[in-house]
């Protein structure tokens, strides 16, 4: 696949809005990752790649809150978040996608997308009553506001009635990354978003990821398997293996890498005259 219409312009802010320190998640005596650490700058898109097992989505689940790590912190906008409950970390600002849909099937492509919106919802329990008096319309209206611009930008105003359950795969994946993108992030997480996928369905969501990146200023860290996507849009890449970091950096120095090229691309000598270029893995 090329995707080369939307390589990144932008640069990234130095400045970390995530920092991963050390982290070790053990299962009893599995270890899933071992001393992890890297960091995201504030509008990077930032990439993580490593044959299955490696512990990708391990990870995301110690940023996003699913999984509390044996030992090292995850600090957000300057914040230990390395305790928060999922739900608290989606308040401050982290969102999420997931390997495996996570959509409510039964429901609507709209009410699916609203779902994602739920913790800006100002009342609670001393404002509850002025509120419902005096700023519910107005808010329930504004996030319906919102929810369609989201529509619009992801081009799936033709299903927002849909029930979520009978639409196509990648269409699945496209009101999923809606939602995400509904709880206005500062920063998404995406698991694997083109698995699945057909080539023109996975050229619309690199363009959808590289926009939202670019004009929406989110930060993103991406999972994903497809080389030439990564190639094409990241701005850095890290490289697990066997829950252990390998290297981090440019997309084209990582995958030049010699250790990368053997634990992930299976080549047992990399230093061969005719050993394939960077490009020609992408293609």
């Amino acid at each position: 696949m090329s995707t080369t219409s939307v390589v990144p312009q932008a640069v990234a802010d130095v400045r970390a809005l995530l920092s991963v320190e050390n982290i070790s998640l053990r299962f009893g005596g599995l270890k899933a990752l071992t001393d992890v650490s890297f960091h995201v700058g504030r509008g990077e898109l930032f990439s993580i790649i490593g044959p299955n097992g490696a512990g990708k989505t391990s990870m995301l689940n110690c940023i996003s809150g699913r999984y509390t790590p044996s030992d090292g912190r995850v600090v957000f906008d300057g914040a230990d978040v390395t305790r928060l409950k999922p739900n608290r970390r989606a308040a401050i600002g982290i969102g999420r996608t997931f390997q495996n849909l996570a959509l409510f099937s039964h429901m609507s492509v709209l009410d699916n997308i609203m779902v994602g919106r739920h913790h800006l919802l100002k009342n609670n329990l001393f404002s509850g009553a002025l509120y419902w008096f005096g700023g519910a319309q107005k808010e329930e209206l504004e996030h319906r506001r919102k929810v369609e611009e989201v529509i619009d930008f992801l081009d799936i105003q033709h299903v927002r009635k849909a029930t979520a359950g009978t639409l196509s795969y990648g269409l699945r994946k496209r009101v999923e990354l809606a939602r995400a993108v509904a709880l206005e992030p500062k920063l998404i997480l995406l698991d694997e978003p083109m698995a699945g996928m057909n080539l023109e369905e996975k050229e619309d969501m690199a363009r959808y990821i590289v926009d939202l990146n670019e004009e929406w200023g989110m930060t993103i860290i991406m999972i994903e398997h497809d080389m030439g996507v990564v190639m094409d849009i990241s701005h850095r890449v890290m490289v697990l293996d066997f829950g252990k970091k390998l290297v981090e950096g440019e997309p084209a120095a990582v995958l030049a890498d010699p250790h990368v090229r053997k634990a992930y691309l299976g080549e047992e000598d990399p230093l061969l005259e005719d050993e394939p270029t960077p490009a020609a893995l992408s293609a």
